[in-house]
C-alpha cells in the first residue's frame, strides 16, 4: 500500500509541475483578456511622398488628421527602396540590421540572389532577418493578418501571420478593402487585431508620369477616396472604437529626367565586375579581386554621383556591415539618375524614381494615425520609419524584440493616460 500511495504522489506532483511549467511557458498576452485588446490596422500607399496631399483635395486623409494624428513627413530608411523599407517599417531595424538591404542583392553566405520578382526568393525565410511586428504578435498569441506586405509571404522564424496572401499586383484596390474589413467582422477567436495591408500606388504613377505632373493630382484624388471607402465601412462595424487606423508610406518620389543621366557603362567596363545589384537611382558594385580601385577612381570622375567604400558610407546612413551589401555603393544626386544605357533607352516613362539619400526631402512619406491611442489634431515633427515598430508593439500591448526604433521618438502621438 504504502508504495502504491507513493507513486500516486509523485504522479500528481509531476502533473503539477508540468502544468505550472505551462502556465509560464504561455505568451505574454495570455495573462490578460484577448478580447480587451485594441485593434492595430496599417496601410501603405506605396511612393505616397510626404507633400501629395497639399497638392490637391483630400478629405479623408484631412478626416484622419483632424481626428487624429499626422506626421510633418516620416523618413524613409536608406536606400529608399520599396521592400528595405517596408521591412524597416514592420521590424523597426535599418535595411543594414535586417538583411534586405536593397530590391535585389545578392547573399554571399548562401549563394543565392534576392530579386523582388523571384517568387523562390521572397517565400525564402532565410533572406528575412529581424523579427517582424506580425511574427512578435503571434509569438505572444495575437492574432495577425497581412494583405500584400513585403515579408508576410515567408516564414520567417518558422511563423507567417494567421493570415496572409501571395502576393496579386492586379488584385482590385477595393476587393483588398472589403478582404479587410472582412477580417475585423470574424468571431474574437478568429479575428486578428493586428492587419497590416498594401496598395502598390501611386508609386508606379510616381514613376511613369512624374511626382510634380498634373497627372499625378488626379491619382492622390483617387487614392484618397479609397482611403474614404475604407474608413465608411470601417466605422459601421461593431468594434469600430476599438481599432487603431494608420496610414503611412516607404517612400516618396523625385523627378528626374533623360537629360540628367549618369551612365556607369561610360565610366567602368563590364569585366571589372563580378556582381553588381540595384537600379537607378542607387547601386552597389562588386570588383574582380585586382580591380576595386579601378572601379572606384573611375565611378568617381562622374558628377552628381556619391561612391564610397561600403565601409565609408557615412554613419547616418545606418548602412555598410551587412555582408550583402557589395564593396562599392553609389548614389545619385537629388534630380540626377545612374542607370545602364540600355534600359533609359528602353524606358519610355523615365520621369521619376526613388533611392536616393533618406535625408532628401522628396524621399520621405507619410504618416496619418487615429483611433482610441492617438491624440486628436496632433502634428507630429517628422521621425524615422524605424519608430513604428515599438509603437505598435506599445499600442498592441506586446512584448517588442529590441530594434534600431525607440518608442521615445513618437510616445507624444499618443493620449497622456497611455
Amino acid at each position: 500500500m504504502d508504495k502504491i500511495s507513493v507513486n500516486k504522489n509523485s504522479i500528481l506532483f509531476i502533473l503539477l509541475a508540468f502544468l505550472t511549467g505551462l502556465f509560464f511557458l504561455q505568451p505574454s498576452c495570455s495573462k490578460q483578456n484577448i478580447s480587451d485588446l485594441p485593434y492595430v490596422v496599417m496601410l501603405s500607399l506605396d511612393g505616397f511622398r510626404w507633400d501629395y496631399a497639399d497638392k490637391v483635395s483630400t478629405p479623408n486623409l484631412d478626416y484622419i488628421a483632424k481626428n487624429g494624428v499626422k506626421a510633418s513627413s516620416m523618413q524613409p530608411s536608406f536606400p529608399s527602396k520599396t521592400f528595405p523599407n517596408h521591412y524597416t517599417i514592420v521590424t523597426g531595424l535599418y535595411p543594414d540590421h535586417h538583411g534586405i538591404v536593397n530590391n535585389s542583392f545578392y547573399d554571399p553566405k548562401m549563394e543565392k540572389y534576392f530579386r523582388i520578382s523571384d517568387r523562390t526568393s521572397v517565400e525564402n525565410g532565410d533572406f528575412w532577418g529581424g523579427e517582424p511586428i506580425w511574427v512578435t504578435a503571434e509569438k505572444q498569441g495575437v492574432k495577425s493578418a497581412s494583405y500584400f506586405w513585403v515579408g508576410s509571404e515567408a516564414p520567417i522564424k518558422g511563423i507567417y501571420p494567421s493570415i496572409w496572401k501571395k502576393y496579386d499586383h492586379h488584385f482590385p484596390f477595393e476587393s483588398r478593402i472589403d478582404s479587410v474589413i472582412s477580417w475585423l467582422q470574424l468571431s474574437e477567436q478568429k479575428r486578428p487585431h493586428l492587419i497590416t495591408w498594401y496598395i502598390h500606388q501611386p508609386d508606379s504613377w510616381g514613376h511613369s508620369l512624374g511626382p510634380e505632373s498634373e497627372e499625378i493630382k488626379s491619382k492622390i484624388i483617387y487614392l484618397d477616396s479609397l482611403v474614404g471607402i475604407f474608413i465608411n465601412k470601417l466605422e459601421k462595424i461593431d468594434i469600430a472604437d476599438k481599432i487603431n487606423i494608420i496610414v503611412t508610406s516607404d517612400h516618396g518620389m523625385g523627378t528626374i529626367s533623360k537629360n540628367r543621366v549618369i551612365y556607369p557603362d561610360d565610366y567602368i567596363k563590364q569585366e571589372w565586375l563580378d556582381k553588381y545589384a540595384g537600379n537607378n537611382p542607387f547601386f552597389m558594385f562588386q570588383p574582380k579581386e585586382g580591380y576595386l580601385d579601378s572601379v572606384l577612381f573611375a565611378l568617381k570622375k562622374a558628377e552628381h554621383l556619391q561612391v564610397w567604400r561600403k565601409s565609408q558610407v557615412p554613419k547616418r546612413l545606418h548602412y555598410g556591415t551587412n555582408p550583402r551589401i557589395m564593396e562599392i555603393v553609389a548614389v545619385a544626386d537629388s534630380g540626377w539618375s545612374i542607370e545602364y544605357r540600355a534600359v533609359v533607352e528602353q524606358d519610355k516613362n523615365f520621369n521619376g524614381t526613388h533611392g536616393y539619400d533618406s535625408e532628401n526631402r522628396d524621399m520621405h512619406a507619410i504618416f496619418y494615425a487615429y483611433g482610441p491611442a492617438f491624440k486628436k489634431r496632433y502634428i507630429h515633427p517628422t521621425f524615422e520609419n524605424i519608430h513604428i515598430y515599438p509603437l505598435i508593439a506599445h499600442i498592441l500591448k506586446l512584448d517588442p524584440v529590441d530594434t534600431d526604433g525607440n518608442m521615445n521618438y513618437v510616445k507624444e502621438m499618443l493620449k497622456e493616460n497611455r
